[in-house]
């Protein structure tokens, strides 16, 4: 009897390093692709709207497909839905690599979002199914340090690549470690799924969601080329305002509905996934126009441009596991005020850096900015995890995490907005690079508003125990 309870006790831990291990690759991908981004740009020639969607192709089919791919891992299995995600991007990564023009790596990209949409939610679902509450913060600690680790190692690999190599490589390294990854997954990860009542696909809520999603994301990306008032990209957001509530009142005359809308009236559940949005919008165009600023403006090199975000993803690495226990302890609404409210400080701290700053001026906003993450992410997933039933953790994730991708595609709009503002001058001009600091500290000054706006979210809303407060929801709809 010992030998099997230690045996599982035993999986279980196996359970997490294999999904981390798959997260891995996807968390190195997004940092590498960040430094690679000029080199990208002179090899196959393309404009500044065609980097963003180098970086946003991604983003739009992991958003529009998150939720469709947590159900179908609810439905189907999440270890075997996992595995296929696994597969699709590491598939993918290697037409990555392989891309003769840009718009055929826009397109892989985008393939490479189905894969990273499927494996995704199903990691989360997989830890929820798989680790008990008193243990499921500290596990998703773990799992976020884990991602971190893949951010602080991604930029100087890819630097490192990029300089001595080519960037087609920052693609052929997933490759073996997908390939790693499906055979550690098939051997340890313990099949689950909703086995709550009878089960189908609801094939109007996939459509609707993912259509609405789509255009709301593809809105959100064009809108600064665009316009913001053009027929086209009205036309799009109207598009996504029509299929999302077509979606909501489906899901609520369903019977078998893909997404249980009764999880927003958990506090907890709600507060998580705002909160999710919010430091997302703040914080991806960040890491996108930042690093186009440390290589285009000071001219460091892609592997300096690398190791500069070191100090900032080796403190998310070292905290976020601490502040998973802590959230197992003391819950994670404080945690999450506090982590945000850092965030935003670190975020102000960047209107010191002008044309010739030092690695030492952006050190303090790395190390706070680093520190604030920390806090907030293991503590928030865990709230939103520990939120909804364990046979709703595929969906409940889908949720999360679309939240997360459509922040993070907004973010990099509204930045991309205020930064052409100021911007008015052809790229090789003399007053270019001081106009680009410019809207540079003007995007992050709003990128600091919205970040404190999430603390606050957090400390309204999150609840110190959401299991307490589900059970008295459930008790009150019986």
């Amino acid at each position: 009897m010992l030998a099997v309870v230690l045996a599982e006790e035993n999986r279980k831990w196996w359970t997490l390093a294999a999904v981390a291990f798959g997260l891995f690759m996807i968390m190195l991908d997004n940092t590498v692709v960040n430094v690679a981004l000029p080199s990208i740009e002179r090899d196959l020639h393309v404009s500044i709207s065609s980097l963003e969607w180098i970086v946003t192709a991604y983003a739009l089919t992991f958003a529009a497909l998150l939720i469709t791919g947590g159900k179908l891992g609810d439905l189907f299995g999440r270890r075997r839905i996992f595995i296929v995600g696994i597969a699709i991007f590491t598939l993918s990564s290697l037409a990555c690599g392989l891309a003769p023009t840009s718009g055929f790596l826009i397109g892989a990209r985008a393939v490479q979002g189905i894969g990273a949409a499927l494996m995704n939610p199903a990691s989360l679902s997989i830890i929820t199914a798989t680790f008990p509450p008193r243990e499921r913060g500290q596990a998703i600690g773990i799992w976020a340090g884990v991602s971190a680790m893949a951010l602080a190692i991604g930029p100087l690999i890819g630097g490192l690549i990029v300089d001595n190599i080519n960037w087609n490589w920052i693609f052929f390294i997933n490759v073996p470690v997908g390939v790693a990854g499906v055979i550690v997954s098939q051997l340890v990860i313990k099949e689950s799924r909703d086995t709550s009542h009878e089960q189908s696909i609801d094939l109007p809520g996939l459509f609707t969601s993912s259509a609405g999603l789509f255009a709301l994301t593809y809105g959100l990306i064009e809108g600064n080329r665009h316009g913001w008032t053009s027929p086209e990209i009205l036309g799009l957001f109207a598009a996504a305002a029509a299929l999302l509530v077509a979606f909501v009142v489906l899901e609520h005359y369903q019977r078998l509905p893909m997404l249980d809308l009764s999880l927003f009236r958990i506090g907890s559940f709600t507060g998580s996934n705002l909160v999710a949005m919010l430091v997302s919008l703040g914080m991806f165009g960040v890491f996108f126009f930042v690093s186009l600023y440390i290589q285009n403006i000071l001219g460091w090199s892609p592997t300096k441009a690398g190791a500069s975000f070191l100090p900032m993803t080796i403190l998310i690495i070292l905290v976020a596991p601490i502040a998973g226990k802590w959230s197992d302890r003391i819950g994670s609404r404080w945690l999450m005020g506090a982590g945000m409210t850092l965030v935003s400080i670190s975020l102000l701290l960047y209107q010191r850096v002008g044309l010739h700053s030092t690695f030492w001026t952006l050190l303090p906003a790395m190390l706070l900015g680093g520190v604030g993450m920390a806090m907030t992410m293991s503590p928030m997933t865990a709230a939103a995890m520990g939120s909804v039933p364990v046979d709703k953790a595929g969906v409940g994730s889908g949720v999360l995490n679309s939240f997360r991708q459509l922040g993070g595609s907004l973010g990099i709009a509204l930045m991309g907005a205020i930064l052409a503002s100021y911007v008015t001058v052809a790229p090789r001009s003399p007053e270019a690079p001081q106009q680009f600091v410019n809207g540079l500290h003007a995007a992050l000054l709003v990128a600091a508003l919205i970040t404190f706006a999430a603390a606050v979210v957090a400390v309204v809303l999150v609840r110190t125990k959401p299991e307490v407060e589900r059970a008295h929801l459930a008790e009150m709809a019986a």
